[in-house]
């Protein structure tokens, strides 16, 4: 009997482990579209749950818990020398995840849950599939997953078809697990830093159920990423790569929080809910460099890297720009002479027409934080 789940480990031996759990009926290539850009960072290890891919179906039977799943993950991540280590997962990987946080703290170095739950909506549901699956087979439930798992018109035949192609009765036995999962009551005791990723349009996990994971974890961030159902790094995963690498590499995660206290929570929110595929790298460069780096270092104090940042923007003409950073040199402790000091300064660098133009742009500003409209 082989006794380790399949996997695939990308990246250098050296780098910190990331564990990448898979949903109900789909294999590791659930996340290839993610796991490569991850490996240059870290050592990635995807796996396949029991019967899926390409683990054995006798890795567990009927009854199974999600313990039982987790420890097969644990001695996945013993026999490669994993002692510690970062973990995501989606659904039932996500699960998982969540499980080792409360009953292996020691192991778990940071955790990412994306589209799971705490509980998933009572036992009979899952009872009841697991019933018709090991009586009827995958043929008839994998023909609606594209309906499950995305936004309509979008789909990903290699995991509809690794659905089709898992062994029922390991299926079923997963199904059993899901029936018996309850955490909800164990949530405060996670002390890994959390992630919680929502996909708006998910049917199966809707972002409420990840909303309870994240008012009830300490300190837990929660992120929903637009256009994704239940299966988000496969529909979008430049969404949710942005997501993983702010939470997972300390320099972009360091990164946000900063972006966050100089330009507001507000602003940033805005940007993420625009955020689209398209754009995804570039938040997350921003994010990483800018922010993470620049921002973040502390030979020069906020106060004058908004003075230098101001200065910046007048003399390359950006003045919406410079709109959103006289809010945030206000934000740094600036105040309104001092701003207009900055810009007077200008006129004598970047001439009288730009300094022109951003005390325009500065004085309404000033003028919408001044009556709280801003």
């Amino acid at each position: 009997m082989t006794t380790l789940l399949n996997h695939l480990s990308e990246g250098p031996a050296s780098a910190p482990p990331l564990l990448l759990g898979p949903s109900l009926g789909t294999s590791y290539a659930l996340w290839d579209a993610v796991a490569p850009e991850l490996s240059a960072g870290h050592r990635v290890v995807r796996w396949d749950l029991p019967g899926h891919g390409g683990s054995a179906a006798d890795l567990v039977g009927p009854g199974a818990t999600v313990g039982d799943l987790a420890a097969l993950v644990l001695t996945l991540a013993d026999a490669l020398g994993l002692e510690r280590f970062a973990y995501a997962g989606v659904s039932l990987g996500g699960a998982v995840g969540l499980h080792l946080a409360v009953h292996h703290p020691e192991r778990v170095a940071s955790l990412a849950v994306l589209c799971s739950s705490a509980h998933f909506g009572g036992a009979e549901p899952w009872e009841e599939r697991a019933a018709r699956v090991r009586a009827e087979g995958l043929a008839e439930l994998a023909g609606g997953a594209d309906a499950r798992w995305f936004t309509p018109g979008f789909t990903v035949p290699r995991l509809v078809r690794d659905h089709r192609e898992a062994d029922p009765g390991a299926y079923a036995a997963c199904c059993d697990a899901l029936a018996a999962f309850d955490l909800r009551d164990r949530l405060g005791g996670i002390s890994a830093p959390t992630l919680l990723v929502a996909g708006r349009e998910d049917p199966a996990t809707p972002p409420a159920h990840l909303r309870e994971i994240a008012d009830a974890v300490p300190d837990a961030t929660l992120t929903e990423i637009p256009g994704a159902s239940h299966l988000a790094p496969a529909e979008r995963p430049e969404a949710v790569l942005t997501a993983l690498r702010a939470h997972f590499d300390g320099g972009a995660g360091r990164g946000m929080a900063v972006r966050r206290e100089v330009l507001g929570d507000a602003h940033v929110d805005r940007v993420q809910a625009r955020q689209s595929p398209f754009t995804a790298r570039f938040q997350d460069f921003i994010s990483r460099y800018a922010w993470g780096e620049i921002w973040t270092d502390e030979t020069l104090s906020r106060r004058e890297r908004s003075m230098v940042t101001l200065t910046a923007l007048v003399a390359h003409g950006h003045y919406e720009e410079l709109a959103m950073h006289v809010r945030a040199a206000r934000r740094n402790g600036l105040t309104a002479d001092e701003i207009g000091a900055v810009l007077l300064q200008t006129a004598v660098y970047c001439g009288v027409p730009a300094a022109n133009s951003a005390f325009a742009t500065a004085q309404r500003v000033l003028a919408e934080e001044d009556s709280g409209a801003g």
